[in-house]
């Protein structure tokens, strides 16, 4: 069963599920480059790719420093945030999604912002093999794998 002690972790399994049913699929905690670990990344049924950041209060988002860098590996960006986040302290270029733990709702599309086709294939690519790695951890945990 999933853990979901914080907020931000509700946060994600909630536009998880809306991501699913957008026909995207989806990895949390991913690495596009080194430095940078996106809350969620999601590649859709024509090759496009979101970045959501999930913000689980003010606090959190005052601290993020990093989050103008997602945009260079991604087509779209958005924030995830609960009902009970300040929206007006978001920067307004990124999309809006609402949620919780069960579920989630586009509430403002960002402008696209398309990739440049060797940037699309190399994450592409990366989002791919980090899955495979996940998945084949889950099936044995004990081997030491090296990733």
């Amino acid at each position: 069963m999933a853990d979901l002690s914080s907020t931000g972790q509700k946060i994600a399994r909630g536009v998880g599920r809306l991501l699913a049913r957008l026909n995207f699929a989806s990895l949390e905690e991913f690495v596009p480059h080194r430095g940078l670990r996106v809350d969620l990344i999601a590649i859709g049924p024509k090759s496009e790719i979101w970045i959501i950041e999930c913000k689980s209060g003010r606090a959190d988002f005052m601290a993020d420093k990093k989050w103008q860098g997602y945009l260079d590996y991604c087509d779209s960006f958005f924030w995830a945030v609960d009902i009970q986040f300040p929206t007006n302290i978001l920067p307004n270029d990124g999309g809006l999604i609402v949620a919780d733990a069960f579920d989630a709702e586009i509430l403002r599309f960002p402008e696209e912002k398309p990739l440049n086709a060797a940037r699309r294939k190399k994450l592409i690519h990366k989002f791919g093999r980090d899955a495979a790695k996940r998945l084949r951890s889950l099936r044995d945990p004990d081997f030491p794998y090296g990733y």
